[in-house]
Order: C-alpha cells, then structure tokens, then sequence
C-alpha cells in the first residue's frame, strides 16, 4: 500500500502510515521542525489506551526523574507511563509499595530469551558458579516477569498489551520470591514487558529478599530486557544486579538516528547511549567475555531501520569492544505499525553483513519468520 509522505509529499511504498514519514525526510529533518507531526502520531496510537496521550509537561508539576521522559506531572495526574503520578507535591507508584503491575509465568530452558545464545542458561558458561550445567540448562525455567507500563511508545511494540493497565494483575515480592524459593529448577529471573524502568524499585526489593532467603547453592541469575532509558543511577544499580548473579542486560536499541528513534519510538535516544556506555565501563570487565554481561539486539523495521541504521549502531558497539554480542531481529508487523511487511530476507543479509565488519558476535533472532519473508 501507498503513502504520501507528510514532508517531502511524494507517493511511496515505503512508509507506514503510523509514522507518515519516509526515512529520507527523517534523517534530512531536524527534531524542531517535525516534533509536532511525530507527537500527533504517537498521540493518536495511544488513544485505546488508558495512557496520557502526551508527555505531561506542566508548568507547576512535579518532575518524575526514573526515566528519560522526566514528565512534570500535575497535582492528581500521571505520568507517560501510566504508573508515577503527582500526589500532593510527591511522585508516587500507583500501588502499593511492595507490589507491581505485573503477570508472570516459566519458560523451560533454554528459552527463546535473546540473549540464550551466549548465556548461562543457553550454553553452560560461567559452569558452576553461575550455570548449573557445564552446557544448556535442560531441565530449569526461567521466570518471565512481564511488566505492564514503558517508558516509550514504540509504534511498532511485539507486547503493546502492556499498555492495558486495567488489566494488569497486581503481584507482591512475596509471591514471586517464594515460588522461586520452592522451586530449586528456576534458575534465572528476567525482567521485560512494556520494559523495567517504570517500576524499578520493584525489581530491587525483590531481587534483594531473594538473595537474603534463598539457599545458597540456588543459582538465580537477574536479566533485565529494557529500553535502557533509566535514570543512570538506577541503570547502574540494577547492573550490578545482573553482574553480580551471573545474568546479563539486554539493550533494546531501536534506532541510531535521534530522529527516526524519535518518530519510531516517542523518546530521543541520548539517555540509551550514555547508560550502554555508563555500563560497559563500570561493569564490563568485571566478568569475562565467555559470559557476557551485556546484550544489544535492534529489530530490522522495513525501510526504517536499515544497514545505515545498523552500520552506525555496530561501529558505536565496536568502539566499546567488538566482542559485545549484537543481534539482528526480524520484524513482524504489530501494533500500528501492522501496514509494513516481515523484514524482506535482503535487509536482513545486507544489515548482518554490515553488522559482522565491526562486530565478532553478530545473531539473526525471530529467524522462523523468514519463511514468510520475501
């Protein structure tokens, strides 16, 4: 199907209407002067939902500062994601203290995790201290912990039902600790969603209790799947988390250019950067190279996130190290991106291609969706 682009106005195959731009015009524009277009867009595809439809900004609000969002939030009022609020002057959780919105469920080792390529649970590595086999983990789950609420607004989100809050289910510390603790097989926690950073607090209390009542000899790994917009203080601090228990970070990166990052995603990506580099420098060498730490992935939007994308991505990894595991997702269409076809098989060769000049760890995941490929 066909779209006019909304700056240049010519006809195209290659725009999704959510967006409304062509890729083009977004690397040729400034975030000044269609700011207003790709805040009408993101507005619009968060109206079925019970989210402000805006990134509250309030002249007398209180900032929230958990994520890069930094909302001002009005006295009563909430916040981008749903979750913070202003209750008289102070930003609070929507609930209560030690719970959060969130459903959780096993997933049998190995998992189809991004990062079980060269984890722990995937491969055995860091065997005995942090894997419980010297190869996958067969046998143990992992405890999916699926976060309701973001910190963007990806318009093309694979797990948009995030977004209902209303039927969320509110889980206690309690719950999940104690059903790790009577079960010696989970073996790792992940936390994903909609992304962690929203209800961070969570996590640490958690992950804290079940360090303080679990045996000794019961390996739980702590993996965090997020946007990795957090304030870098808790960035940091849910880190060494991960580094401490043998778990990893996964950092969604979903674009390069701070403008199609913008029109993709609702946020710039400054505050990505600078936590993956913040990261990397504190905590990186502190675990060896045979199990990394630290996990990139970026999924092959078509005719968005393309080898220019990709390219610019594997050189800022590179110059980190070229060991840092990177890997390439297939795109399905989903949310309201649902006009754009599965990534065609040439992006995804050309984008692995380009990514394996500067990096030695290069995965092509979702790879079951080539079969429906062009």
């Amino acid at each position: 199907m066909n779209y006019t682009c909304s700056l240049c106005g010519i006809l195209k195959s290659n725009i999704s209407s959510s967006v409304g731009i062509c890729a083009t015009c977004l690397r040729e524009a400034s975030i000044s002067n269609i700011d207003h277009i790709i805040q009408s867009q993101h507005s619009s595809a968060r109206k079925p939902s019970p989210l402000p439809s805006f990134r509250p900004n309030a002249e007398n609000g209180v900032k929230c500062r958990i994520c890069v969002a930094e909302c001002k939030i009005e006295d009563g009022k909430w916040g981008w994601c749903g979750i913070h609020g202003n209750e008289r002057g102070k930003i609070r959780h929507k609930y209560l203290k030690d719970h959060a919105l969130l459903s959780w469920y096993l997933d049998a080792q190995v998992t189809n995790c991004c990062n079980a390529w060269f984890c722990p649970a995937g491969t055995g590595c860091g065997y005995p201290k942090w894997a419980n086999e010297p190869g996958p983990e067969t046998g143990y789950y992992n405890m999916a912990l699926f976060f309701y609420g973001c910190s963007f607004n990806c318009l093309f989100c694979q797990n948009w039902q995030h977004k209902d809050l209303k039927s969320a289910k509110l889980t206690s510390i309690d719950d999940i600790v104690q059903s790790t603790i009577n079960n010696p097989k989970i073996s790792c926690w992940c936390w994903f969603g909609g992304s962690p950073e929203p209800q961070m607090s969570f996590t640490f209390k958690a992950q804290k209790q079940l360090l303080e009542e679990k045996s000794d000899d019961h390996i739980v790994r702590f993996c965090y799947e997020w946007n990795g917009d957090a304030n870098p203080n808790l960035a940091i601090r849910a880190a060494q988390y991960s580094c401490d228990s043998g778990g990893n970070i996964k950092f969604d990166v979903k674009a390069w250019d701070p403008v199609i990052h913008t029109a993709l995603t609702g946020m710039d990506n400054k505050r990505v950067l600078s936590n993956i580099t913040n990261i990397y420098d504190k905590h990186w060498e502190h675990r060896s190279s045979e199990n990394p730490m630290l996990g990139f992935s970026t999924l092959l939007i078509p005719y968005y996130v393309d080898t220019e994308e990709v390219e610019e991505i594997a050189k800022f990894l590179a110059d980190l190290d070229p060991n840092l595991p990177y890997s390439l997702l297939i795109f399905h269409p989903d949310f309201v991106m649902n006009d754009l076809p599965i990534t065609p098989q040439k992006q995804v060769k050309e984008c692995e291609m380009v990514a394996k000049k500067y990096l030695n760890r290069v995965n092509i995941g979702n790879k079951h969706l080539l079969a429906f490929s062009i």
